[in-house]
């Protein structure tokens, strides 16, 4: 062998050793795995000691903090260090908050004062500040355990006007659409992000796809339906859990002033102080800041008083109407259903039957329009409250399709909705073709006489049946008044015992025929399973069925209420809450209709009497197999 030929040879061993070096390292690059449709924990991407965790600010199109300059949102990233050293680029799931930096404390006087007159107000309340907390650069850890190592990206942001982002909350206003919105832009090289709330380099976020998912709980679940309602290109699915799809419907009742279950007196103005952790900055943060200040009120040196004057003491006090409780422009502006055109991201939505602080009603208002749109969606429901995401099977499945782009068939899944049935584990739901039960038909039941014991509640129309009056004491939960054998505070009206169960599925209506003697009163309806089981082991199923509560001077509109003329009748026909539930043979079924909810509404001075025309007052009951399964 001559010795051209022998470096020819010894150049082709080189070159062959560093192919299979190449390709053994290649073959060590970490990438998604994935089985029966759901993304899989890798062991490369479980490394939390060698994850990458930065911070930094993204800019939005919008300013609410009086400073001149755009806001920008404090945002925090944790991904696999494979995205730095491997040109590895995964998608992202995304949270953003108003709660990563500390709330509000609960000191006396924060809520609105319930006891006064219906058209009244109630005495001025206090106004508590935040002290931020947390430091940077770690905004929050939810999510990242469960994400990260399957193979993905979590970003977290502060919500406008909280911990370190700029601007101003303004609890369902359009920057909280906006936001999340300019985040997602960033993650899609169409917004620009900085290492500094002002000035700093750009950042850049070469380390992902751009498809981003969003979930969340309560307030998290309400942020990502309001970035879907922009129709942000990228944002490909959302899994909001318990979210409040309507400030009104979350503070109001079909014209009625009512309160969050648990939090008797709270209001949007009360969340809004709750939340509002950031703007603790001058007004004027630079010397270099050029500003036109005269919107900016007299007196004002810092972001946080702006805010207050501006969104707290002038747009909220003058929109949310705790005379009247009437639907108006306000509330328009904050009710996720109005602006849905936009979306066109994947939803799969979550609740509880018995949530009474954000109640069902707000998610199966976006589901059903959502899915009247064609969007691809599916519904969770368990029989519990507040809170209760999806289980991580499904919510892999979502992400993994929508994110990963692996086929696993979700939009062709013939269950649409997925229910926890009484007694059963949150992560074992029945599948059913869809809510409400499409098996389900509405009955009619009509009211037999028995006050101030308990009238009768049928399928059959009674012959005339008269009127019967009740007298509003606030003193009374609606526990005591269901639990009475004899009481003139509330008419109780019951089933005889079921002889089988009895499957409820979809919203349940009431038409109340009533007078009263005052121009103004609450009314509230309750339907119940009976005997009341006060056991220390009682299910969250076993007693309330469902409830519902209405203004009757808002009978013939929601956005414009009217006096009551004492002792004239009108028909008041509004929906109750939401509900899928089965009510055991042995109980009986029983409607509630009293006055004033000690837990949910204002309290005024007992004795407004409400008198019922039992003829013209029935309830509309969703019931599978219809009336004959019921009777």
């Amino acid at each position: 062998m001559t010795q051209h030929s022998k470096f020819k040879t010894a150049i082709l061993t080189f070159c062959l050793a560093i192919t299979t070096v190449l390709s053994v390292v290649a073959q060590e690059k970490a990438t998604p795995i994935f089985k029966d449709g759901e993304a899989q924990i890798v062991e490369a991407f479980n490394t939390p000691d060698k994850w990458i965790r930065h911070d930094l600010f993204v800019e939005t199109t919008f300013d609410t903090d009086g400073d001149g300059k755009l806001d920008r949102m404090h945002v925090g990233v944790t991904r696999p260090y494979q995205t730095e050293t491997e040109g590895l680029k995964l998608p992202v799931i995304y949270e953003t908050s108003p709660y990563y930096a500390g709330v509000a404390p609960d000191v006396d006087g924060v809520f609105w004062d319930v006891k006064h007159e219906l058209g009244a107000m109630g005495k001025a309340r206090v106004h508590p500040e935040v002290t931020r907390l947390g430091e940077r650069p770690i905004i929050s850890n939810s999510q990242i355990q469960t994400w990260v190592p399957r193979g993905y990206i979590v970003v977290h942001s502060s919500s406008p006007g909280t911990g370190l982002s700029q601007g101003s909350p303004t609890v369902g206003g359009d920057n909280e659409s906006l936001a999340p919105k300019a985040v997602i832009d960033w993650l899609n090289g169409r917004a620009k992000g900085y290492t500094e709330a002002y000035g700093g380099e750009e950042v850049e976020a070469f380390w992902t796809t751009g498809k981003v998912g969003m979930t969340g709980t309560s307030y998290n679940g309400t942020l990502p339906l309001a970035a879907a309602t922009t129709g942000v290109e990228g944002l490909e699915v959302i899994i909001p859990v318990a979210p409040n799809t309507s400030y009104y419907h979350y503070y109001r009742s079909n014209g009625l002033v009512r309160s969050p279950g648990g939090y008797l007196g709270e209001d949007i103005d009360v969340l809004y102080d709750y939340i509002h952790s950031g703007g603790g900055e001058s007004i004027i943060p630079n010397s270099n800041a050029t500003i036109n200040d005269a919107h900016i009120p007299k007196a004002i040196k810092n972001k946080r008083a702006y805010s207050n004057a501006m969104v707290r003491d002038m747009e909220m006090k003058n929109g949310m109407d705790r005379i009247t409780g009437d639907y108006n422009d306000f509330w328009a502006g904050r009710d996720y259903l109005n602006d849905m055109a936009p979306m066109k991201a994947a939803l799969l939505m979550a609740h509880g039957f018995n949530d009474w602080n954000v109640m069902p009603e707000h998610s199966y208002r976006i589901y059903k329009k959502a899915k009247d749109m064609g969007l691809t969606t599916q519904i969770y429901y368990h029989q519990f409250g507040h809170g209760g995401p999806p289980p991580i099977s499904m919510m892999n499945k979502w992400f993994t399709q929508y994110l990963h782009g692996i086929d696993n068939d979700i939009e062709n899944e013939p269950h649409k909705a997925w229910i926890v049935r009484e007694g059963d584990k949150m992560d074992e739901p029945t599948a059913y073709k869809d809510y409400p039960n499409p098996e389900a038909k509405p009955i009619t039941l009509h009211l037999t006489s028995g006050a101030p014991k308990t009238g009768g509640l049928t399928t059959t129309k009674p012959t005339k049946q008269g009127k019967e009056t009740l007298v509003d004491n606030y003193s009374f939960t609606g526990e005591a008044l269901a639990r009475a054998e004899i009481t003139n505070h509330r008419l109780l009206f019951v089933t005889p015992k079921l002889t089988k169960d009895v499957h409820i599925s979809g919203v349940p209506q009431i038409t109340i025929k009533l007078a009263s003697n005052k121009t103004a009163a609450n009314l509230s309806v309750w339907l119940v399973s009976l005997p009341w089981n006060d056991s220390r082991r009682a299910k969250t199923t076993d007693n309330i069925i469902t409830r519902g509560w209405a203004d009757p001077q808002n009978h013939k509109s929601l956005t414009e209420s009217k006096p009551l003329k004492p002792g004239k009748f009108y028909d008041v026909t509004f929906d109750l809450q939401p509900d899928d539930q089965i009510i055991k043979a042995g109980q009986q079924i029983g409607l509630m209709i009293f006055s004033s909810d000690k837990e949910f509404t204002l309290h005024p001075k007992p004795g407004t009497e409400l008198t019922v025309d039992l003829d013209g007052t029935y309830l509309v009951l969703p019931v599978v197999g219809g009336v004959e399964d019921f009777n």
